[in-house]
């Protein structure tokens, strides 16, 4: 009997799920119609739409010329989401400015040693 052979497809996801067995980590990644898989892509995705792309103060006069302001309006919203905009949760602080002082305060006491996959690894 011909068995097909294991597609790369198939192997990375046998690679990904030992891999995360090894760091001893919990996948985010749930069964199809899972509702806690992407919940914070999509509430990301969904302020991004209401405040950047939607907003009409932030296309130039007579709304975006090309994939190109696009760009330039991405980049300029992520810098100010995580530079400057004052977030409630952690004390109307930048997320930045909290995470710095989080970090000044706090040492990594329990970590792994990562084990570098080899670049020849699922080839024949």
């Amino acid at each position: 009997m011909l068995h097909r052979p294991v597609e790369l497809a198939q192997y990375r996801a046998i690679r990904y799920t030992e891999r995360l067995a090894e760091a001893d980590a919990v996948t985010s990644v749930g069964s199809k119609g899972d509702s806690y898989d992407n919940a914070m892509a999509e509430a990301f995705n969904s302020l991004f739409k209401a405040e950047c792309i939607r907003n009409p103060i932030m296309p130039p006069r007579g709304g975006w010329g090309g994939v190109g302001e696009v760009e330039i309006a991405v980049a300029e919203y992520i810098e100010w989401f995580n530079h400057r905009r004052l977030h409630g949760e952690i004390g109307h602080v930048p997320p930045v400015e909290y995470e710095t002082t989080y970090w000044s305060t706090h040492t990594v006491t329990n970590y792994r040693v990562r084990t570098r996959v080899p670049a020849t690894a699922g080839t024949n």
